[in-house]
């Protein structure tokens, strides 16, 4: 992302509860999706901490299954555990962005590339699909719906892959970099911006890994890489 420049019928049965341990999970799994999507769509902001009741409340369920969720995120570096106990975003730091930048630039490429011999002619369409609709989004300044789509289109490719180990420490490197991103989005916008999803796409269609490979690199560099570093060189 860039700055532009300019029934089955069955017999009666007697009605059946889950066992607790089967509710509990699924609860689990609803909270940990309702908070990563929080944290890829920028809705927490870095710095600010995040509380196991506040959470709780607003999602309906009772704490326990937030702070196992919450836990886990801090094991992956998404979530700051602080000494006081109180659970925050982390803060963007230069160093930290760097890192971050560098292994998107290491993994995301290779994973594309990865993906590509299982992706055909119906997902090239739906990768259109999904990037015609961020260019809307782009126009319309909804950067929640942007950030959302964005990480839908990436994440399209990269889990043809099927691969177990480089996409979860991929999943997990948008977890720490999206909430910051966020705040750069609203400081410079979104008119303004373009990707190069349209390069990524050609590339499917034509089975060109260097080219695919090549546009992520692009896309990752340009976004994350230039407008980031521009908003950590301001702070």
């Amino acid at each position: 992302m860039a700055v532009r420049r300019s029934a089955l019928k069955s017999g009666p049965s007697k009605a059946t509860t889950p066992a607790p341990s089967t509710s509990r999970g699924a609860t689990r799994g609803q909270v940990d999706t309702a908070v990563r999507s929080g944290l890829l769509t920028g809705r927490f902001i870095p710095g600010k901490a995040v509380t196991i009741r506040g959470l709780a409340a607003e999602l309906g369920v009772s704490p326990m299954p937030v702070r196992e969720v919450l836990q886990r995120l801090a094991a992956e570096n998404a979530l700051e555990v602080k000494p006081n106990g109180r659970i925050q975003i982390p803060d963007m730091t230069r160093g930290r962005f760097d890192e971050v930048l560098k292994a998107r630039l290491l993994l995301e490429p290779e994973l594309a590339e990865l993906a590509l011999s299982s992706l055909d002619s119906s997902d090239v369409k739906a990768l259109t699909a999904i990037d015609d609709d961020i260019d809307q989004r782009l126009v319309n300044g909804d950067a929640e719906a942007y950030m959302r789509l964005n990480h839908a289109f990436h994440f399209y490719i990269y889990r043809a892959s099927g691969s177990k180990v480089l996409l979860p420490l991929i999943d997990s490197l948008w977890l720490q970099f999206a909430p910051f991103m966020r705040t750069v989005y609203g400081r410079v916008g979104t008119a303004n911006l373009v990707d190069q999803h349209k390069e990524a796409i050609r590339a499917v269609e034509q089975q060109d890994g260097p080219a695919l490979r090549a546009a992520i690199t692009a896309d990752i560099t340009d976004g994350m890489g230039l407008l980031g570093k521009e908003i950590l060189l301001k702070a």
